[in-house]
């Protein structure tokens, strides 16, 4: 059965909420839900609280534009606590700052989703001095030639002892693997859930 948050169990019908970013794991946040504030969150899929100082509704981002798209929602054992896992659009601090501890919200692995998202933004904005923005104008074909070309150029140095340039063409082939994936209009996400059906 799944868990529902039990709002009864508050006082002021106000339960904390722990916002974590989906793909780092990086606690960003903590704040507050009422009933409508978290019916809200799952119907519009964009993180909304209850402001306990201004006394109303308060869509995180909904001023700085940094808004935390909704990814999953757990309840804790005493339904009391509501995790939330989400994937923000910039800063999540007011002051901003990655989170409210003044931790940095990049680390190696998470990179990747900043990149994706910078590749997805030269897709839909164009620019004449981006590589990746002309990969995209050559077409799908170009694309996928590069990833082949890359590959290549991989298997080719994983033959040698020379590691930085071995590390050099597996950057090479993940970001032209990445910038296939958008041009594909498919999220990394997507291949991962893949691979995680595979393990199982």
């Amino acid at each position: 059965m799944t868990r529902k948050p039990d709002f009864s169990k508050s006082p002021d019908s106000l339960l904390p909420v722990v916002v974590q970013d989906v793909h780092t794991l990086k606690v960003l946040m903590l704040g507050y839900m009422n009933e409508e504030a978290y019916e809200k969150t799952l119907a519009e899929k964009i993180v909304t609280f209850f402001s306990r100082s201004k006394k109303r509704l308060w869509t995180k981002g909904e001023t700085s534009k940094n808004f935390l798209h909704l990814k999953s929602v757990a309840i804790d054992c005493d339904e009391d606590t509501i995790l939330i896992k989400a994937s923000p659009d910039g800063p999540t601090c007011h002051t901003g700052d990655d989170t409210c501890w003044q931790e940095e919200n990049v680390g190696k692995v998470g990179f990747l989703e900043h990149l994706r998202k910078t590749l997805h933004d030269r897709r839909l904005n164009p620019s004449d001095k981006s590589y990746t923005s002309s990969l995209f104008a050559k077409g799908i074909n170009k694309v996928a030639q590069k990833v082949g070309e890359e590959a290549v150029e991989l298997v080719i140095e994983a033959k040698d002892d020379n590691k930085d340039l071995f590390l050099g063409e597996a950057a090479d082939l993940m970001y032209h693997y990445l910038v296939l994936l958008e041009a594909k209009e498919i999220e990394l996400d997507e291949v991962i859930d893949v691979l995680i059906s595979r393990h199982k």
